[in-house]
């Protein structure tokens, strides 16, 4: 039994977004909306904007150990969500926290270039994350982009969605949920969720003629919270799948730009007056 007065607690470990619409920042609205208290420890500062990123800040690695030994040392932490990391360094020092203190549940979305097309890791930092990352991960949160990197193959269509997800457990990975939002051919967007010995679950929304922003962070930042409160994994990604479908549709511009940044809080509050 359980007897740990302390809220499970969420932490996402990331790059900052000095434009509020992705990373750290997406990450913790997205713990709030869903009523879970978010940690955070920044493992890169961008400076950006709805228009794209104009520059990239790698704080010391002691920092980041700083920030995690922090968390780890106060709060209960039953999941931990990984976005941007940008160097092998960083990967090697998030790797050895998470052998260390063996969180519940480990959320990896391999963010490797942000929407505007900005490159966000360095080269030998792919290799360290299929080596260090990928076999420490719950779930593992790829678009097709990131997921050909990763694999090094292409992904044209829905029947080679299937067989990535094949080749991502092959590689390492315990659980996959593989987003299909890039590959535009006309129908709905669809999401695998792949574990071994299971059927391949689907997930459909329809898509939206809208150039967004925060989408990837938000989702694997939905599935850890949902993780936090208990649910199934499969449960936990058709939720955060249609959180961020919500999410998108009361979205709004605060830029210059077109690019629109979800409003989480519109979308749980949707979730809240539909039960």
């Amino acid at each position: 039994m359980n007897t740990d007065p302390r809220p499970v607690c969420a932490l996402t470990i990331a790059g900052s977004d000095s434009g509020g619409g992705a990373g750290i920042q997406a990450d913790l609205k997205t713990f709030a909306a869903h009523r879970v208290h978010g940690l955070s420890a920044i493992a890169a500062l961008t400076a950006q904007h709805t228009r794209g990123v104009t520059s990239v800040h790698v704080p010391d690695v002691a920092f980041l150990r700083a920030q995690l030994d922090a968390c780890f040392d106060d709060f209960n932490v039953a999941v931990v969500k990984l976005g941007m990391l940008a160097t092998a360094e960083v990967i090697a020092e998030v790797a050895a926290m998470i052998e260390r203190h063996r969180p519940g549940h480990v959320v990896l979305d391999p963010v490797m270039v942000a929407t505007s097309g900005a490159r966000l890791l360095e080269t030998d930092a792919l290799d360290a994350m299929r080596s260090r990352l990928l076999p420490l991960a719950t779930l593992v949160t790829p678009n097709l982009p990131e997921a050909e990197l990763l694999l090094g193959q292409p992904i044209p269509d829905r029947e080679a969605m299937h067989a990535a997800c094949a080749a991502l457990h092959a590689a390492g990975a315990a659980a996959v949920l593989l987003k299909g939002g890039h590959l535009d051919d006309g129908g709905d967007v669809l999401d695998l969720v792949s574990e071994p010995g299971r059927d391949i679950g689907r997930i459909e929304n329809p898509r939206l003629d809208v150039d967004a922003h925060g989408t990837g962070c938000t989702l694997a930042s939905a599935v850890a919270a949902n993780l936090a409160l208990g649910k199934p994994l499969q449960t936990a990604c058709l939720d955060a799948s249609h959180y961020v479908h919500r999410a998108l549709r009361s979205g709004y511009r605060p830029g210059r730009s077109e690019v629109l940044v979800l409003d989480h809080f519109g979308a749980m509050s949707a979730t809240e007056a539909a039960r």
